[in-house]
């Protein structure tokens, strides 16, 4: 990834499952109201060995949103704990410590700050930035995590161009027929609409009409 593209790319560390929806739109809305490009797990696709495909990407992004959340007992049988996220944010906190010329700074989020110390203790030390379990909350979280960011939208703006994306993201499933969000082409199309919804809000228009974005998107 070139230098300028790299230096505004952030991978997004999270849970794929619906209860996590919002918030997966949350921080989609969050990193690119900032004009920064959110990455995810979800691109990749085949090929070469997941692992590395994983740890490739992380390296190839600037910064990286870690949401321990979720790191629980997920009762479907086998019950089992959800070891992705902390483990990526593991491989992320690697990266951060073994390649000091290409610089890689990671975020922890969580909904309780102080479930880290028992989730994740060798993380003592790192700030978290904790939501309380709600979409308002990551992306005030967002808002704190990117204050040295270029854009500095409000809470309230990214408000709105999150419920225009709840508004549509039916739509954008329904034409690439997805039964969830948590895909490649709904991720990237996301993407595209939050962009572009960004950049009407930016050029004075607050409400814009839903309807006349798809249109031209």
């Amino acid at each position: 990834m070139a230098g300028t593209q790299r230096r505004t790319s952030i991978f997004l560390n999270f849970p794929y499952d619906k209860e996590f929806q919002d918030l997966f739109l949350a921080y989609v809305v969050g990193v690119c109201s900032h004009g920064l490009t959110p990455h995810t797990t979800l691109e990749i696709v085949g090929g070469e060995q997941r692992l590395r495909r994983i740890a490739k990407l992380i390296r190839s992004c600037r910064f990286s949103f870690h949401d321990l959340s979720r790191v629980e007992i997920d009762c479907r049988r086998p019950a089992t704990p959800r070891f992705n996220m902390a483990f990526e944010a593991g491989l992320a906190a690697m990266t951060s410590l073994m390649n000091p010329r290409q610089a890689h700074t990671y975020f922890i989020f969580e909904k309780n700050p102080k479930r880290l110390h028992k989730s994740l203790s060798d993380l003592d030390g790192s700030d978290v930035y904790p939501h309380g379990g709600t979409a308002k909350g990551v992306l005030t979280q967002i808002a704190n995590a990117l204050l040295p960011a270029k854009r500095r939208p409000t809470v309230k703006q990214m408000l709105s161009v999150l419920d225009a994306i709840r508004g549509q993201l039916e739509n954008i499933m329904q034409d690439v027929n997805a039964k969830t969000p948590f895909t490649a082409r709904v991720f990237a199309d996301l993407i595209l609409l939050t962009n572009e919804i960004v950049k009407r809000q930016t050029v004075g228009v607050v409400k814009p009409a839903l309807q006349a974005q798809r249109s031209a998107w």
